[in-house]
C-alpha cells in the first residue's frame, strides 16, 4: 500500500504540477488561517461573515490544489473532465468547512473544535473523491479499500488537530499552515493512489491536450481570484483595524470637547519628560492652569456658552504651542502645560503667551467676557522629581495665584505654599466629616418683637475639628464651595434640621441657609420634597434662606427653582437684605415670604441716623408689600427697643441666644421646645415668684443652660412671666 502511494506521487504525477499545487496550497492556507483568526476575534453577525469567507477560502484552496495536482496526473488511458462533479466537489468543500467552523466556534462546548475538525477533514476527503469521479477515464474504475481507510484516518486526525489549534489557540504560528497543507495534499495523493483504473481492451487513445490546457487555465484563474479575494479581505481588515485602533487610541488620549490631550495623555507625556530629563539633565516646567471666571459664564449664559469658551481657549493654546510645548485639558476648566527650557527667559516667554491667550476677550454671539486664569508653575528637578510631586506643587502654586488678585502667575515656593497645602488637607478633612456626619447643627432662636414669643430657629452648621477645635463657618463654608462640597454640606444641614425639628414638642419653624449652587441644582426641589417625606416635617415648618447675590446670578433659573419649592408649601426668606444692589427688584421678582434685615444696619442703629433711616425704610417697604421683617444681630436692649418702636416683626441675635446644639435645647426642657409658639418662652413656676432677685436668678440659669447672655432684670421679668 505504501509502495502504491509512493509510486502515485513520484511516477504518476508531474513534479512541476505537484510543486505548483504545494505552493498554491501554502498561499491558500495562509489566507484561510488569517480569516479563521478573524472568526475567533468577532461576535455574532460579523463572525458569520468571516466564517463565510473562511469557508470559501479553505474550500477553494483544497479544490484548486486537487485539480492542479490532478492535471499533472499521467495515466495511460484517455481522460476527460465532467463539469457537474467538478462543481459539486467545490460545493462540498466550501459548505463542509463552513459548517465545521460554525460548530468549532461554539465556545460553551470544549470538544467543539475537535468535532469541527473531523467534519472539515471528512469534507475535504469527500471533495477529493468526488473530484476523482469527475476525472473520466476510458476504462474500469475501482477503489483500493485500504487506502480509503487510511485517507479517512488522516482526515480525522489531522483535521481535528488543525482546528483545535486554529480555532482556540494562537493562529499566527507557522506550523498550523504546514498541517493544513499536509492534510490537503496527503488526502489528495491517498485518494489518487486509491483510484484504480483497468483499461478496456478496445479503448481508443485520443489526444486531449486542448481540454487539459483549458482546465489548467480555468483552475488557475479561479484559484488566483479566490485566493486574491481572501488576501484582499485580510489586508483590508488589517488596515481597518489599524485605523479603528488609532481612532480609539486618539479618543482615549484626547478630550472630546476641545481636542486637546486629556489626563491620561498628560500622565504619559510627563512620565516621558521625567525619564528624558533624568538621562540628559534637562529642565522643564509643569504649569497648572485654572480659569478664573468660567463659572460666571455657565451661571449667566448656560453650559453651551461654557463649552464654546473652552473650545475657543483650547484653539488659542493649540495655535500658540510650539513643537516642544505641550498643553492638555484635565477636565472642567482645568488645563496643564509642560515646557522644557534651558534658559529661564524661554519659560517666561511661554508663560506670557499663555497668559495672553486667557486674558484676551472672548466674544460669543452678543456676549463678551475675559475669563482670565491662574497659573501655577513647578520646575523639574527643583520642585519635584516625580509626577505626583510636580503636579501637586504646580496645583499649590496655582491655588496661591488664584487667592491673590494681583498675581496671575505664581511659581512654587515651599514656604509660601504651606498655607495652601493646609487648606487642601482641611478640605479633605471636611469631605470626610460630611461623609461621616461629624458636623453639628446648632440652632439660634428667633422671636417676635411685640410679644416676645418664639417664632422659630435658624439652623447653622458647626464643625468641631478633632484636633483644631471649632472651625468658624466663615472658614469652612467658602472652603466647601471651592472644593465642590457645598451640595453635600447643604443636604446634610437640611436633612438634620428637619429631623431635629420633628423632635421638638412645639411646632416651631426651622430656617436653613441655602447657597447659590444649591439653588441652581435642577433637582433641588426634589431633594426638599424627599427630605420632608423622609423626616415627616410639615412643609410649612421649613423656611429656606437665600441671599440676594445667589438669586441674581441666574434670575430666571432662580425664579423657577423658588416656584417649585413654594409649591411644596416651604417658606422663603431673603437673607442679608440691604447689602445687595437690586433689593427692590428682588422683592418684586422673587416670591419672598420674609425679609431678614442685615446685621450691619443694626450694629450702629443707636447712634447713626443713616442706619435708623435705612431700617425705617426697609420696615415700611415690608409693610407695604405685606412681607414680615426679621432683624438680625440684636445684641443690646437699646437696639431691641428701637426696632420695637419702629414696628419690626421679629428679631434674632445674641441678646436672645447664641447658636446652641440640640442637646442643650432639649436640656432646657419646656423653657424653649416644650411650649407652643403662642406662649412666651420659659418655664412657668409652680409658685408665684417674689422679688426681682429670684426672677433674675431663674433668667440666669436659663441663659447658662442655653449659653446666652444674661438679660437685664426688666427683660428677665418678662421672660419668667
Amino acid at each position: 500500500m505504501i509502495a502504491v502511494l509512493l509510486n502515485c506521487i513520484t511516477v504518476e504525477h508531474s513534479p512541476w504540477a505537484v510543486l505548483f499545487a504545494v505552493l498554491f496550497c501554502l498561499a491558500g492556507s495562509w489566507v484561510t488561517l488569517h480569516l479563521i483568526g478573524r472568526v475567533r476575534a468577532t461576535e455574532r453577525r460579523q463572525r458569520l461573515g468571516w466564517i463565510f469567507l473562511a469557508g470559501i477560502a479553505a474550500g477553494s484552496t483544497a479544490w484548486c490544489t486537487h485539480f492542479i495536482a490532478l492535471l499533472g496526473f499521467r495515466p495511460a488511458e484517455p481522460v476527460s473532465f465532467h463539469p457537474l462533479p467538478t462543481i459539486i466537489a467545490l460545493l462540498i468543500a466550501v459548505v463542509g468547512i463552513q459548517g465545521a467552523l460554525l460548530i468549532s466556534t461554539r465556545r460553551l462546548l470544549g470538544f467543539a473544535p475537535s468535532v469541527g475538525g473531523v467534519i472539515a477533514g471528512l469534507s475535504i476527503l469527500a471533495m477529493h473523491m468526488v473530484g476523482m469521479w469527475a476525472y473520466r477515464v476510458e476504462g474500469m474504475v475501482g477503489w483500493r479499500p485500504g487506502l480509503i481507510a487510511l485517507a479517512g484516518l488522516i482526515a480525522i486526525v489531522l483535521g481535528s488537530a488543525v482546528f483545535r489549534v486554529t480555532v482556540r489557540e494562537n493562529v499566527r504560528a507557522c506550523w498550523p499552515i504546514a498541517v493544513m497543507v499536509v492534510l490537503t495534499l496527503s488526502l489528495y495523493f491517498t485518494v489518487a493512489a486509491a483510484f484504480e483504473v483497468t483499461p478496456l481492451p478496445m479503448a481508443v487513445v485520443g489526444p486531449r491536450q486542448d481540454a487539459f490546457h483549458a482546465m489548467v487555465v480555468a483552475v488557475g484563474a479561479v484559484g488566483i481570484v479566490i485566493i486574491s479575494t481572501g488576501l484582499a479581505s485580510v489586508v483590508i481588515d488589517h488596515h481597518a483595524r489599524s485605523d479603528s485602533f488609532e481612532r480609539l487610541h486618539h479618543m482615549a488620549m484626547h478630550d472630546a470637547l476641545t481636542g486637546l490631550p486629556n489626563r491620561n495623555s498628560f500622565k504619559d507625556h510627563l512620565d516621558q519628560q521625567i525619564a528624558k530629563a533624568r538621562q540628559t539633565g534637562a529642565q522643564f516646567a509643569v504649569i497648572g492652569i485654572d480659569l478664573d471666571r468660567f463659572k460666571e459664564i455657565n451661571d449667566q449664559r448656560g453650559h453651551q456658552y461654557g463649552d464654546e469658551a473652552l473650545r475657543i481657549l483650547s484653539r488659542r493654546m493649540i495655535e500658540l504651542a510650539g513643537a516642544d510645548e505641550y498643553v492638555a485639558r484635565l477636565g472642567g476648566d482645568e488645563f496643564v502645560a509642560i515646557r522644557p527650557f534651558t534658559e529661564r527667559t524661554e519659560l517666561v516667554e511661554f508663560l506670557s503667551r499663555l497668559k495672553g491667550a486667557f486674558y484676551s476677550p472672548l466674544r460669543m454671539d452678543d456676549f463678551e467676557i475675559t475669563t482670565g486664569a491662574s497659573l501655577g508653575v513647578a520646575l523639574y528637578p527643583q520642585d519635584g522629581l516625580t509626577r505626583e510631586a510636580l503636579v501637586s506643587n504646580s496645583d499649590l502654586a496655582m491655588y496661591r495665584a488664584k487667592s491673590d488678585p494681583l498675581r496671575a502667575i505664581c511659581f512654587y515656593d515651599s514656604s509660601m505654599d504651606d498655607v495652601v497645602r493646609q487648606q487642601r488637607v482641611l478640605a479633605n478633612e471636611l469631605r470626610l466629616a460630611i461623609e461621616n456626619q461629624a458636623l453639628e447643627v446648632h440652632y439660634q432662636v428667633q422671636r417676635s418683637i411685640s410679644g416676645g414669643q418664639i417664632t422659630g430657629f435658624e439652623a447653622l452648621a458647626r464643625w468641631n475639628h478633632p484636633t483644631r477645635g471649632f472651625i468658624s463657618p466663615t472658614e469652612f463654608i467658602p472652603l466647601a464651595e471651592e472644593a465642590g462640597l457645598i451640595h453635600r454640606l447643604g443636604e446634610f444641614v437640611l436633612r438634620r434640621a428637619c429631623l431635629d425639628a420633628m423632635s421638638w414638642t412645639a411646632p416651631y419653624k426651622v430656617a436653613v441657609n441655602l447657597s447659590a449652587t444649591q439653588l441652581s441644582e435642577p433637582a433641588f426641589a426634589d431633594l426638599v420634597r424627599e427630605v420632608l417625606a423622609e423626616t415627616g416635617l410639615p412643609s410649612h415648618r421649613l423656611e429656606l434662606e437665600l441671599t440676594e447675590s445667589s438669586l441674581m446670578k441666574d434670575g430666571e433659573r432662580s425664579v423657577r427653582a423658588m416656584q417649585r419649592v413654594k409649591e411644596l408649601g416651604v417658606g422663603i426668606a431673603l437673607d442679608d437684605f440691604g447689602t445687595g444692589y437690586s433689593s427692590l427688584a428682588t422683592l418684586r421678582t422673587f416670591p419672598i415670604d420674609k425679609i431678614k434685615l442685615d446685621r450691619t444696619f443694626i450694629a450702629d442703629v443707636e447712634s447713626c441716623q443713616e442706619s435708623i433711616a435705612i431700617v425705617r425704610a426697609v420696615l415700611a417697604l415690608g409693610k407695604s408689600l405685606r412681607i414680615p421683617v426679621l432683624a438680625e444681630g440684636i445684641e443690646r436692649h437699646n437696639q431691641l427697643a428701637i426696632l420695637r418702636a419702629e414696628g419690626c416683626d421679629e428679631a434674632q441675635g445674641f441678646l436672645f441666644g447664641y447658636p446652641t446644639p440640640l442637646k442643650a435645647l432639649k436640656a432646657a426642657g419646656r423653657s424653649l421646645l416644650g411650649k407652643t409658639p403662642g406662649r412666651r418662652n420659659g418655664p412657668r413656676p409652680a409658685k408665684p415668684m417674689t422679688g426681682t432677685v429670684l426672677v433674675a436668678e431663674r433668667s440666669r440659669q436659663l441663659a447658662e443652660t442655653l449659653a446666652v447672655d444674661v438679660p437685664e432684670p426688666a427683660l428677665a421679668r418678662r421672660i419668667a412671666a
